[in-house]
């Protein structure tokens, strides 16, 4: 018996038997779940929050990664991709910064995680988990930043690849995220500290070309992210000491690696623009400007030009949240953003026009805890 199967026995048992006569609102899949994660140096845990039909969320299971996050503050990873799903939401990835390991979880109903899988990260401090097919790489921030791959199969256990071992540029450049191409013929990743936006070519075996380096053309590059029509939207801080000068730009990945640029340096009125996410149809992209406690918008156009949706602040969070990590659900109807000097959740509904309409603030969590990662289903 497999130990998937196991597991899920074991959940089976300690959730109790599905009836016929419990409600079909309580084990559907279609209410949704948001993900956090603890990042707690002794035990690293995710926790879910459930949403009901009427769209109120309530905390749901917390569960162990069997690792230690770094503990901290606000935003101790400075990272995107600590916590994410695999392409079709049936896994979850955690990363394990002070254990130095990666945690793999089956999602089951939506709703629970059993873990499948938990491996040595290849390097210190894993701070960003990238996955498409059977293919998994890990972004190492620690020490001489470096990229691990991993052969990943459908019971959701992870095998290191052979020489697939890649470093970026130098020790201790802040590396910030990692994500793969949809044709899967590149990785990027971005460094936070270098400016730096890395590329690697994927070879058949899963083993990665000579890194490619291109210095960002605008300050602050930290996270990267590739769109379904194969663009690469990157946020960027800005210059240090400016107020609300944030950017965001999209880029084509040459053949040889290389980017360049198809909008450069939107702004985004907002201030520590760190984050992105993209809707799965890939019309939207958001941002999080953490120093200002907004949400800004953006039409992907044609060839990966970026327009502002509207006056390109989307959406509010109360001032002083310091509005980290978000996610869109999987249905592309909900933006959640993790907000750390307040101890919750955003919760926005994505209109047609991409608007955001705030509906909701899911409360609970410890304020500057050091939470890091949210993923939604």
């Amino acid at each position: 018996m497999s130990r998937f199967i196991r597991g899920v026995l074991t959940i089976m048992a300690g959730i109790g038997v599905i009836t016929p006569m419990m409600q079909a609102a309580e084990f559907t899949s279609n209410a949704g779940t948001v993900f956090v994660m603890t990042n707690a140096a002794d035990r690293n845990e995710v926790i879910a929050f459930k949403r009901s039909y009427n769209g109120s969320f309530s905390e749901g299971r917390r569960f162990d990664t069997g690792g230690r996050g770094s503990s901290g503050a606000t935003d101790p990873l400075e990272s995107q991709g600590s916590l994410t799903f695999s392409q079709d939401h049936s896994f979850l990835f955690a990363v394990n910064a002070g254990s130095g390991n990666v945690s793999v979880f089956r999602v089951l109903r939506n709703e629970f995680l059993f873990l499948t899988d938990k491996e040595p990260s290849g390097g210190s401090e894993p701070v960003a988990v990238a996955q498409r097919q059977n293919l998994v790489y890990v972004l190492n921030a620690g020490g001489p930043g470096r990229v691990v791959g991993f052969q990943f199969d459908h019971e959701g256990e992870l095998r290191p690849i052979k020489n697939a071992t890649a470093f970026l540029t130098a020790n201790v450049t802040g590396g910030a995220s990692i994500t793969i191409s949809p044709d899967g013929q590149f990785l990027a990743v971005t460094e936070r500290l270098a400016n730096n936006i890395d590329t690697f070519k994927i070879n058949p075996d899963g083993t990665l070309s000579p890194i490619v380096v291109n210095p960002s053309p605008s300050p602050g590059a930290f996270s990267a992210l590739f769109v379904p029509d194969g663009k690469l939207i990157v946020s960027e801080t800005g210059a240090a000491g400016t107020v609300n000068g944030s950017t965001i730009s999209s880029y084509t990945v040459l053949a040889g690696g290389s980017i360049t640029a198809v909008t450069q340096a939107l702004p985004t009125f907002g201030g520590a623009n760190c984050w992105n996410a993209v809707t799965p149809d890939g019309k939207f992209v958001y941002v999080s400007n953490a120093g200002s406690s907004s949400i800004s918008g953006f039409v992907i156009g044609k060839g990966g030009a970026l327009t502002p949706i509207g006056n390109t602040v989307v959406g509010t969070n109360p001032a002083g949240s310091t509005n980290l990590d978000i996610a869109v659900s999987a249905d592309g109807k909900y933006l959640y953003s993790l907000n750390s000097s307040t101890g919750t959740i955003g919760v926005f509904a994505i209109q047609q026009d991409g608007t955001l309409n705030n509906v909701d603030e899911i409360q609970g969590l410890p304020k500057s805890a050091g939470f890091n990662g949210i993923a939604a289903q």
